[in-house]
């Protein structure tokens, strides 16, 4: 993928994520609208030492066609969502998307962390770090729907994942190992999964995780480019839908092939139908339960062993 349709994706993963419509090549844009709210609730919530020691919290919240979105990120933090019942031991570190212009933190976040402790693995939901966007409510209503006509505006989609998100990415990792047994999980068997924009993070986590490489990845409707795949990257679950944008103008699944040809394990789903931006599902489409694939995937990798 070009450095161009690169930031075309990240711009259309930005608008899906925040539950506006695509448009189709007919179409016109979409008219983009958000309510501000105040900050929910975010029990547990942990600082990631990422965040800058005197920055002021800057982070603002809206809410979008009934799902919880946040923008203007300046301190990173990650939310445990603990079993309540019979832990496997597992634990997946869960990013939103967003265009790394802000997170759909509830349907790409905190609805699949509550889908993934019910069925036993620990999950961690993280707000990384996004460019900045205007503070003004207006400005940034009326900016976005200028950039989704093709205009240029003040802020833009970065041509790669930022610094700062992936720093925030493998503090998380960091942490999450660092305090397994308070967690009460396995410090082994700790994955990184993202959505959208959250998927390019979990393919540079993948890329440059070093020491902090996580034992499993799940890039959901990610960036589907070829990839450098290091010697000792884990096993990888992708999934995304035949009718998403990301896969306009691909020739195959370059992903897909870059980490069977460097030899390292990989299981691949594409579904018939359901968009871009699907989160756990889309009623009435392919996409519909992917996530419980996902689980027999843990499973078959000896991620779901019960802990004791």
């Amino acid at each position: 993928m070009t450095r161009h349709a690169h930031s075309i994706a990240l711009r259309l993963a930005l608008l899906a994520a925040l539950g506006a419509p695509l448009p189709t090549v007919a179409q016109e844009p979409p008219r983009f609208r958000y309510d501000a709210i105040d900050a929910p609730l975010q029990a547990g919530a942990v600082l990631l030492p990422t965040a800058p020691k005197s920055s002021t919290d800057r982070e603002q919240w809206m809410r979008q066609n009934g799902s919880i979105g946040v923008r203007n990120i300046s301190h990173p933090t990650l939310t445990p969502v603990l079993p309540a019942g019979p832990s496997t031991g597992a634990a997946v570190i869960v990013a939103p998307g967003g265009g790394f212009l802000g997170l759909a933190i509830d349907a790409e976040g905190w609805q699949v962390a509550r889908w993934l402790a019910n069925h036993g693995i620990a999950a961690f939901v993280l707000k990384y770090r996004v460019l900045p966007t205007p503070r003004d409510n207006a400005v940034w209503e009326a900016e976005f729907n200028r950039m989704i006509a093709g205009e240029k505006v003040s802020f833009a989609n970065p041509k790669d994942t930022p610094p700062e998100a992936l720093a925030d990415g493998l503090a998380a990792l960091a942490h999450v190992r660092a305090n397994a047994a308070a967690y009460g999980v396995d410090p082994k068997r700790i994955g990184f999964m993202g959505f959208s924009a959250g998927g390019f993070l979990t393919r540079s986590i993948v890329a440059q995780g070093g020491a902090q490489m996580p034992a499993f990845a799940a890039p959901i409707y990610p960036d589907m480019a070829p990839m450098a795949v290091p010697a000792d990257a884990p096993p990888m679950f992708v999934t995304i839908a035949a009718d998403d944008f990301l896969l306009r103008g691909l020739d195959g699944f370059p992903l897909i092939d870059a980490y069977r040809n460097a030899g390292r394990p990989v299981e691949f789903h594409l579904l018939a139908n359901g968009g871009h931006g699907f989160g756990l599902g889309r009623p009435g489409t392919a996409a519909e339960g992917w996530i419980e694939q996902f689980y027999r995937w843990l499973g078959s990798i000896g991620m779901l062993k019960a802990s004791g």
